[in-house]
């Protein structure tokens, strides 16, 4: 088919012709491989090939995983991470899910809206960190001294493949996203009523700005945010930096400009505050799972024990004795005779073999937390013991050690140091005060972990020695002997019934109870901790009266309350700055083919490059819809430096130019994209008085830097559409002095066109995707001529 079109002299080579097994409401080439995402009608994602082999599917089963919410059709749209190694998902009920572009896995999720995520937009600074010598260097020196950051633990009774955790054979997020650290990016992300969100590295919420009653579509750059916004405009006056800009009741297309120059001025500073802040968040959420591991596998062993050696309190009272079980259990210690309910109860009721199976159960728990401890938390002094414990039980333990307390604690300490340097960092929101708060909570989590493990060896130990002594005496009550029994402490088995038989002490330090319980503690001890406090170092003299638990919720707050300050500080910062009303709806709302795209301005001169001062070109393409106004019909707008335009209006002229191009009678417009060089790829039906999914298409190339613009004059008065003072100047389409290509089907939207790739690819009404090759091999043309 290829040679075909050579032969033929046809431009865009058409590469496959393929079935489609749904219709495609959304697709996005990769912005570095050959690689097409597409999002089905049913909210499927297909990830293939240029050659369509397909990598990946990810249904709704699998998204069910991480929105609760789903119902049917949830994606709603969809973007590359821009070294491409990425992809993120927007859904209907406003969370944004990160995928791995090797095998679709899903690897987090962000809630930062609360309606459908409607469009999405992913950028990135064309300069590596540190590469030029104005750029603040900065170094992340965590590696330095820990090993990479612990996995999520497994739950009990998941097994490989289960989507609620990562498979520990698979790269977890974190290495993942060391790669895009090298850059700094942003993703910006807006939902259906009009909030746009700004994400560093995708996973680090850093800004927000709100639009009332506005649809948008996002457009990339670091300096300015050009937004397109279907609806009516209803704030009497919208606020910028220098000027009001008036406007009321404009129910139509608007674009809006948003000053966005913080995330350029400020990129060194956000991004080292970002990396760490992110990492943090990561190795909480490693603490929070990690709990609610060890409390499920705790609670399950004391399920057993309990639920064995409750029984005796049964016979007890089926005996007419008013004694408690600690009160038998230490007659039998002391060398009286043994009652008749406690011999039921350990020669019939638990038995040796359900004894061993009780000290089986409580020792793997014990074992399976210090190992997450040592796995997930943190290394001390106490659980080195505890390891010796281990072995001395005839357990191996592992060694592998990623200690997320302790890198939580060593993060935040670079925060620390990087929020006392305040003329770089208080103008991003780092709070000095919040930032020291937050450190100090780290630290006392790493104080409670050390206690935990001390209770738990502690309590194990207690255990182990009880079920010792029972296990002679079931032997001495069959009159067994059995020199190789395992010696046992009469002292250790008096507190064990005092203190552990009916409490639990490991199980107080896991949970989050609903009412606040304080531990109590000697008053010597808090004396002590009192005079601690005013030697200096910390400030918490109370921390010894929570719970582990308490202490990671109080810990888990302050960093909310430390890390929001940036993000409403840089939400600050973000400005709407000029307002263009673009043309009118008689109705309301409906979704018009837009296209955004920047080029650099070759005007500029190089050291401008340096600075956030109108880098770039802006080029804003839109299909104008016929009931707009009744003189301009089927015709497509493009204005172009709408960036630059508001100095340019306080100097005393404009910069903005604008284009309307006419579509020719017999054909109307499906989609169309800008690409790359200032060029502009259309894609339009023949006009049939049948069905839609008969007729042909046609795509072209239009080269837009060789429309004749005009320049449209500007005022703050915004009550009146600027398009329609160019109805005099409107250029028509010549298509035959065109690159056009024929497509034998009816096209439908979306167009999906790679300029970083040179291909395109188009879908027909009858499920089928057309891939086109846009850029011609010069010697394969001139062979053919």
């Amino acid at each position: 088919m290829e040679t075909d079109d050579v032969e033929r002299g046809l431009p865009f080579q058409l590469q496959f012709d393929k079935p489609v097994p749904s219709q495609i409401k959304i697709a996005e080439w990769n912005p570095e491989k050959d690689l097409l995402a597409m999002v089905t009608e049913d909210s499927k994602i297909l990830l293939h090939r240029f050659n369509w082999q397909r990598l990946w599917t990810v249904s709704p089963g699998i998204l069910e995983a991480f929105s609760k919410s789903f119902q049917g059709r949830c994606i709603t749209s969809l973007c590359w991470r821009p070294d491409g190694k990425a992809i993120a998902v927007g859904l209907e009920d406003g969370t944004i899910s990160l995928h791995d572009v090797e095998n679709g896995k899903f690897l987090r999720s962000m809630k930062s809206h609360t309606e459908a995520v409607v469009c999405l937009n992913w950028e990135e600074d064309g300069q590596l960190i540190g590469d030029s010598g104005n750029i603040l260097a900065y170094e992340d020196r965590t590696s330095r001294f820990f090993p990479p950051a612990p996995r999520v633990p497994r739950m009990p009774g998941l097994v490989s493949g289960d989507t609620s955790f990562m498979d520990d054979s698979e790269d977890s997020f974190g290495e993942l996203s060391n790669s895009s650290h090298q850059r700094f990016n942003i993703l910006c992300s807006g939902d259906k009523d009009g909030s746009i969100c700004f994400s560093i590295f995708g996973i680090f919420p850093i800004g927000k700005i709100n639009i009332h009653k506005f649809c948008v579509a996002l457009s990339k750059d670091l300096c300015r945010l050009i937004v397109t916004c279907s609806g009516e405009l209803i704030e009497e006056s919208i606020e910028s930096r220098d000027r009001h800009i008036f406007g009321h009741g404009l129910l139509g297309l608007h674009s809006l400009a948003l000053d966005t120059s913080i995330f350029w001025n400020r990129k060194n500073e956000l991004h080292q505050v970002a990396q760490q802040a992110s990492n943090i968040e990561d190795l909480t959420e490693v603490i929070r799972a990690s709990l609610s591991v060890m409390s499920k596998q705790w609670s399950d062993a004391m399920h057993m024990f309990h639920e064995k050696f409750d029984s005796l309190s049964s016979l007890i009272n089926d005996h007419g004795l008013d004694s408690s079980p600690q009160e038998e259990f230490l007659s039998l210690l002391c060398g009286a005779q043994t009652s008749p309910p406690l011999h039921q109860f350990l020669v019939s009721s638990l038995g040796e073999v359900g004894l061993k199976r009780v000290s089986k159960a409580m020792s793997n728990a014990g074992k399976e937390l210090q190992l997450i401890v040592l796995d997930h938390l943190q290394l001390g002094q106490s659980l080195i013991q505890s390891i010796s414990w281990a072995y001395d039980q005839g357990h191996r333990p592992e060694t592998n050690t990623n200690p997320a307390a302790e890198i939580i604690a060593f993060r935040m300490g670079e925060l620390r140091g990087l929020s006392r340097w305040r003329a770089r960092y208080k103008v991003i929101g780092l709070d000095e005060r919040l930032i020291n708060n937050a450190t100090e909570k780290a630290g006392m989590l790493l104080v409670q972990v050390e206690r935990f493990i001390m209770v738990l060896s502690s309590a194990l130990q207690q255990f182990s020695n009880f079920f010792s002594w029972l296990l002679k005496c079931m032997k001495l009550l069959v009159s067994e002997t059995n020199d190789q029994l395992v010696s046992f402490n009469s002292e250790l088995v008096i507190i064990f019934l005092r203190f552990l038989y009916d409490q639990d002490p490991v199980r107080q330090l896991l949970e989050l109870s609903e009412v606040d319980h304080n531990i109590e503690i000697e008053l010597e001890t808090m004396q002590k901790i009192k005079e601690l406090v005013q030697l200096g170092g910390f400030s918490d003299s109370e921390y010894l009266r929570r719970t582990m638990a308490k202490e990671f919720q109080q810990m888990a707050s302050s960093f909310k309350e430390a890390f929001i300050m940036p993000f409403s500080t840089i939400s600050e910062k973000i400005l709407c700055e000029d307002l263009l009303p673009m043309f009118p709806f008689p109705s309301s709302p409906f979704n018009v083919p837009t296209s955004i795209s920047y080029y650099k301005d070759i005007s500029l001169d190089v050291s401008t490059y340096q600075t956030c001062q109108r880098r770039f070109i802006d080029y804003i393409a839109f299909k104008v819809p016929n009931e707009s106004f009744p003189d301009i019909l089927n015709c497509i707008g493009i204005a172009r430096g709408f960036m630059h335009d508001l100095s340019s209006v306080k100097k005393g002229y404009t910069s903005l130019e604008a284009v309307l191009l006419s579509i020719p009678d017999g054909y109307h417009c499906v989609d169309l994209s800008l690409y790359k060089e200032s060029q502009m790829l259309l894609l339009l039906n023949e006009i049939t008085s049948t069905s839609e999914s008969s007729g042909s298409a046609h795509m072209l190339v239009v080269q837009v830097a060789d429309l004749p613009f005009v320049s449209v004059p500007r005022s703050t008065n915004f009550n009146y559409w600027k398009l329609h003072e160019l109805k005099d100047s409107i250029t028509y389409l010549q298509m035959e002095n065109e690159k056009i290509r024929s497509i034998p089907h009816s096209a439908i939207a979306p167009l999906a066109v790679s300029a970083s790739r040179g291909v395109a690819c188009v879908f027909a009404g009858r499920k089928r995707a057309l891939v086109y090759i846009l850029e011609e091999d010069e010697d394969e043309v001139t062979d053919a001529e």
